[in-house]
């Protein structure tokens, strides 16, 4: 018999019951204003797994009226959608469809999809653990409101948890169970931000631990968690998060202070959330060391794919050779600052038209519109030649500010040499 898992049961119905994302679903935001105005447009959803991405799409179908339809891009084909476009016809009316993994549609499936988007046959709601400017293409990003799921906090996965043990129909409100305060913590702190990886933590314990068909309450310890978790307590409460650690982690590699970066790590390590401790490791390689040795951010790749082969304990030997080499490298964020300026200034709309000699110009007729026309190829110039790359009303700005620092040294050299240039 199919026994449906918990985080199963306890998906939300409703916007109310989604937990986080207050960005999104709180009062006066965006999904929020949606669902008031009873009219909804296309969206992607994205972020990791567990934090809500399905269960806003389901809290959306329980909300509006239009018929709602699901499919997984995994497993779905080209016959799928056609049956939605027929369902949309036979109704005389909208579909609301939901895509699980839209990343996975190919380019064939998301042009199919693109004119009943455009003539509003089809609103869509698709999902994705992938960074969707890498994912999915323009035109089916131009048609979609993007939104950025965030994790959950420890506060707000104890929320799911005391839900799941207190809800008699759906959750584990039956069972005659109390969780220690330190083990409820716990639970929270080592799912990384992931309610469904809490929820299945949270049956797998009560279910191995209930002593069935005796009138008595089962007690939970901090003990019991560590063991079916296979993971240790580092006494994580209020502030003292994983969160918390991550953060320390950081600001002691990016200040350049190794003996405090090897305490942090052994304090995530010992939680064994190898995953968390690998993204953020290369998070830092290529934030705050950047430009100063952008070899760095291949170092630690190489260490944390060999973390994840290796597993703990040994996955600690790569993982403190690449926390030595951040702390022990020359610092710069220069480069991702740049792009954060030049994404504010697309943001406030300024962008401008390209300049005509640097649009395409590799199809028939191009000439005569003027595209291509006055470019100079910079190799037929001894490799940089004066010219204008920005839009006219920008083409004076500057994004990027060099340090002379490390590597960045020659970088800042040649930027320097190329703004004298240009002045001449």
């Amino acid at each position: 018999m199919y026994q449906e898992p918990l985080a199963h049961k306890m998906r939300p119905t409703t916007i109310d019951e989604v937990i986080g994302q207050r960005h999104l679903l709180g009062d006066g935001k965006p999904i929020r204003r949606m669902l008031q105005n009873k009219k909804i447009s296309s969206m992607i959803l994205f972020g990791p797994p567990g934090i809500g991405k399905t269960s806003i799409a389901n809290a959306i179908a329980n909300s509006i009226s239009l018929p709602f339809m699901k499919l997984n891009a995994v497993a779905a084909g080209k016959k799928d959608l056609e049956d939605v476009v027929k369902q949309g016809k036979i109704l005389e009316c909208t579909i609301c469809l939901y895509v699980d993994e839209i990343h996975r549609f190919s380019k064939t499936q998301i042009e199919y999809l693109l004119p009943y988007l455009e003539s509003g046959e089809i609103v869509l709601i698709g999902s994705t653990t992938e960074s969707v400017m890498h994912s999915l293409p323009s035109a089916i990003l131009s048609r979609c409101a993007i939104y950025e799921l965030k994790p959950l906090t420890p506060e707000e996965i104890k929320i799911g948890l005391g839900r799941a043990l207190k809800d008699r129909e759906r959750g584990l409100g039956f069972f005659s169970v109390r969780f220690e305060d330190e083990a409820f913590d716990h639970i929270a702190a080592v799912s990384g931000g992931d309610l469904r990886t809490a929820l299945n933590a949270l049956e797998s314990l009560v279910i191995s631990n209930i002593q069935i068909g005796l009138d008595v309450e089962t007690v939970i310890t901090i003990e019991m968690v560590e063991e079916t978790l296979n993971k240790k307590s580092m006494g994580y409460n209020g502030e003292d998060t994983l969160y918390n650690l991550q953060s320390a982690y950081q600001k002691s590699c990016r200040g350049s202070d190794i003996n405090a970066a090897m305490h942090y790590l052994a304090r995530m390590l010992e939680s064994g959330d190898l995953v968390t401790i690998c993204r953020r490791m290369l998070v830092i390689a290529w934030e705050d060391v950047g430009l100063a040795d952008p070899n760095v951010g291949n170092i630690v790749l190489s260490a944390v794919l060999s973390a994840e082969r290796l597993g703990l304990p040994e996955a600690r030997i790569p993982l403190a050779v690449a926390t030595s080499v951040i702390c022990l490298t020359p610092k710069s964020n220069t480069a991702y600052t740049a792009l954060d300026r030049a994404w504010d200034d697309i943001r406030k709309g300024k962008v401008g038209d390209i300049p005509d000699s640097l649009k395409d110009a590799h199809y028939n007729g191009a000439a005569q519109l003027g595209r291509g026309i006055g470019y100079k190829y910079p190799h037929d110039f001894g490799g940089w030649v004066d010219q204008q790359y920005l839009p006219d009303v920008l083409k004076d700005v500057e994004y990027y500010v060099p340090k002379e620092r490390g590597a960045e040294k020659a970088y800042a050299a040649s930027y320097n040499k190329i703004k004298e240039l240009k002045g001449k």
